[in-house]
C-alpha cells in the first residue's frame, strides 16, 4: 500500500519540504494561499504528519522561555527547577537559555520568540538599561525576577517583576555585622554597575556604614573578576586572594552571593585565616550548599520557592489576560549561623 511521505506533498504542490513543515506545525512564517494549498494536498493524499511533527506543533504552541545571566550562580538552580515543575504543572514546555555577561538579553528574546513561537519569557537575573521603545518590541508578556532594579523612565504597566529589595537587605546584613563590632569590613561586590543587583547590594553596604557613621573605604572594596561568571565561586576564590594581597585590614568579609562567599571560604583557608576566629564571613541569597560548609555560613536568605512560584503563577495568569502586571517585592531572612562572630568588647 502507497503510504504518500512529506516529499510527496512538496512535489505535489510545486514547494520544498521545509514549507510543507511551516504549514504542518502553523508557522507564521508562510503564505496563506500557500499553506491551505499544502493541507489541501495533505488531505487530498492522506498524508499523516509524523510523530515529531505533532509533537512540534504542541510544543511550539504551549512554551515559554526562561533567560538566565549568571547561571553560574547556583541560587538560579532552585528557581529554574520550579519554574520547570509550575510550566509542567499547566501542561507547558521550558526553553532554558544562558545570556552571556556581554549579550543583550532582549536580542536575544526576539530571536528565541521567533524560534520557538513562544508565550512568555521570564528574565533571571542581569541588568535592564534597555529603552521603553525596545521592551515593546517584545511581543509577549514578560517577568523580569531577581533581576536589578529597572530604569524609572520605563512604564511598570509594560512588564512584572519579582524580587526582593536588595539594597534594603545587603543594609540589613551590614548593620548586623557592624552591631557585632565590625568597623572594618571588606566587600566582595559583582557587576557594580548602574541598577544591577551587585551595585544594589553595594548601595546598601555603603548605607549601612553611613548610618552608623562609618566612613566607606574604597580599599576595601574588592570587584570580582571580568573574563569569568562574575557569581561564581571560582571568581570568589581569586578576587578574595587578590583583596588579601593587596593588604587592607579588616575583621568582617561581605560577599554579595553565597557563591562568591564559598570561593572567598576557600581563600582564607588558604592563607592561614581562621572563620570567624580571624575573620568573619557572610553570603547572600541563602542556597542549599551554605548548611553544609565549615563553618555555615551567615547569609541573607531569599525565599526562592515561594518566588519562583509566584513568577509563573504571573506570568500564566498575563498570558491569559487574567490579570495585569504586578509588581512584587519580598522580605528576606537574616540567617546568623557559624561563620560570623562579635568583635570582643
Amino acid at each position: 500500500m502507497f503510504e504518500p511521505t512529506i516529499k510527496d506533498v512538496a512535489k505535489m504542490c510545486g514547494v520544498g519540504v521545509s514549507t510543507v513543515s511551516r504549514a504542518i506545525n502553523d508557522h507564521p512564517d508562510i503564505n496563506p494561499e500557500t499553506k491551505e494549498r499544502i493541507m489541501d494536498a495533505i488531505r487530498e493524499s492522506g498524508y499523516v504528519p509524523n510523530d515529531s511533527a505533532r509533537n512540534l506543533k504542541r510544543v511550539d504552541a504551549k512554551a515559554i522561555a526562561v533567560l538566565v545571566k549568571g547561571i553560574a550562580n547556583p541560587f538560579f538552580t532552585s528557581m529554574i527547577t520550579v519554574i520547570e515543575q509550575e510550566c509542567k504543572k499547566r501542561h507547558y514546555s521550558m526553553e532554558l537559555s544562558h545570556i552571556e555577561a556581554d549579550e543583550d538579553e532582549v536580542d536575544v528574546a526576539q530571536k528565541v520568540v521567533k524560534e520557538k513561537r513562544l508565550r512568555g519569557i521570564i528574565f533571571l537575573g542581569g541588568l535592564f538599561s534597555h529603552s521603553e521603545e525596545k521592551l515593546k518590541k517584545l511581543t509577549v508578556p514578560f517577568v523580569f525576577s531577581t533581576a536589578g532594579s529597572v530604569p524609572e523612565h520605563i512604564s511598570r504597566k509594560q512588564y512584572s517583576s519579582i524580587s526582593v529589595d536588595d539594597r534594603r537587605e545587603s543594609l540589613k546584613m551590614v548593620d548586623y555585622l557592624i552591631r557585632s563590632g565590625h568597623t572594618r569590613i571588606a566587600i566582595l561586590v559583582a557587576e557594580a554597575m548602574e541598577e544591577s543587583v551587585g551595585r544594589l547590594r553595594l548601595d546598601g553596604y555603603c548605607d549601612a556604614l553611613r548610618a552608623h557613621g562609618i566612613e566607606v573605604d574604597p580599599g576595601l572594596i574588592c570587584q570580582t573578576e571580568d573574563g569569568l561568571s562574575h557569581f561564581s565561586m571560582e571568581n570568589g576564590y581569586r578576587s578574595t586572594k587578590r583583596l588579601l594581597q593587596c593588604g587592607g585590614q579588616f575583621t568582617a568579609l561581605y560577599a554579595v552571593s553565597d557563591a562568591l562567599a564559598i570561593g572567598a571560604l576557600r581563600a582564607l583557608y588558604e592563607a592561614g585565616l581562621r572563620v570567624p576566629q580571624d575573620i568573619s564571613l557572610a553570603g547572600y541569597d541563602g542556597i542549599d550548599m551554605t548548611d553544609y560548609t565549615v563553618p555555615s555560613l551567615t547569609t541573607i536568605r531569599q525565599p526562592v520557592e515561594e518566588m519562583a512560584k509566584d513568577t509563573t503563577r504571573l506570568l500564566f495568569d498575563i498570558i491569559a489576560k487574567k490579570t495585569k502586571h504586578q509588581h512584587i517585592t519580598y522580605e528576606a531572612e537574616l540567617l546568623v549561623r557559624e561563620s560570623t562572630a562579635k568583635i570582643p568588647e
